[in-house]
């Protein structure tokens, strides 16, 4: 391989410009090609990023010898099928999130990416929002003691943004799969692999979606942590991913959009002049960069491991837990059951 990666990118929809632009701030790859069905938003984006080569059949992209890496913003429907047509074309694989929209497509996938000995590495770019890398560094040190409950909420007014040929308003793209599934990598990213969920779901906002535009879960993991997700694609409110890591010690709030994370703590100084108060009613204000969808951390990591033969950090296994507890808060709040998770890939 190259001293670059040399990269293509199938699909030229809005979160493309995260693909594109992180390939090209990326200190050691190369974009050779884009593709799209769409050949007017295919020459937009061409011309705006100054790519020479396109095609609007991804089959053609995927044929170049001179392409070792694809990246996939495309909707979600059609993520296993191009990914596993990549795989098997000899390319690694910076997939989108969700990873699928079914299970037994996330476990194909896998299943390629072990065949093949390509890597399959999916965008759950949540993992990358410096609030989120501070408040995992704050909870792995001990900072607030041991974890006993997290929770994350995932706020986004989708109304009217339907996607490409109304790609998210399809009765098999619930919104905790869709969108959610960012809030619930991030409960795992945390606390780890709920065991259990139980859910309930509403449409009240979105009424001419087929789908549940806000739903509530909560998780039991085997460490006896309990978490709460909230997901919600019609309420009116700023964009928010809005989270909590509850411990015996203290707690972090934080979330995507604000420039600090509160931390309270159960004791932060032995000052004779302060130790008799409250202490924890006290905020504590940690300074962060903000950098909500930060593709250009997530494809220079990506561009990273594949130069250097190293696995992925959320490769197919990780994508596909996030996406079965997705899957199960969905059949949770279909039956009213509760349901436990699918780790069995």
């Amino acid at each position: 391989m190259s001293k670059k990666l040399r990269m293509g990118v199938i699909g030229t929809g809005a979160f493309s410009l995260y693909h594109l632009d992180g390939i090209q701030k990326a200190k050691n790859a190369e974009l050779i090609a884009i593709c799209d069905k769409d050949s007017e938003r295919l020459a937009a984006k061409a011309e705006q990023f100054g790519v020479e080569t396109t095609y609007t059949d991804y089959h053609e992209l995927l044929a170049r010898e001179d392409i070792d890496a694809v990246t996939l913003p495309l909707p979600d429907q059609v993520h296993a099928e191009i990914a596993i047509a990549a795989m098997r074309a000899g390319k690694h694989v910076l997939c989108e999130k969700p990873m699928a929209l079914d299970l037994n497509e996330c476990k194909e996938m896998i299943k390629v990416a072990r065949e093949t000995g390509k890597e399959l590495m999916v965008g759950q770019i949540g993992r990358y929002t410096p609030a989120f890398v501070k408040a995992k560094e704050l909870l792995d040190a001990g900072v607030i003691g041991e974890l006993f409950m997290v929770e994350s909420e995932y706020a986004h007014d989708y109304t009217g943004k339907f996607g490409t040929d109304g790609w998210r308003k399809q009765p098999e793209r619930e919104a905790i799969i869709g969108g959610g599934c960012h809030a619930v990598d991030l409960i795992r990213m945390m606390a780890g692999n709920p065991e259990e969920v139980f859910a309930y779901a509403n449409n009240f906002c979105q009424k001419d979606w087929p789908i549940h535009d806000c739903s509530l879960a909560i998780m039991k993991f085997p460490t006896g942590v309990i978490g709460k997700v909230m997901n919600s694609h019609g309420c009116k409110r700023a964009y928010t991913m809005r989270s909590a890591l509850y411990g015996t010690k203290g707690t972090i709030i934080f979330d995507n959009t604000s420039p600090y994370i509160s931390l309270f703590l159960e004791r932060f100084t032995e000052n004779e002049t302060v130790k008799d108060m409250h202490q924890q009613s006290a905020e504590i204000r940690i300074p962060i960069t903000l950098a909500n969808h930060n593709a250009t951390a997530e494809v220079q990591d990506f561009v990273d491991c594949i130069l250097a033969g190293k696995p992925v950090p959320t490769d197919g296994v990780e994508g596909a837990s996030t996406a079965s507890v997705c899957l199960a808060i969905v059949e949770s709040f279909k039956t009213g059951n509760k349901v436990t998770v699918d780790y069995n890939f």
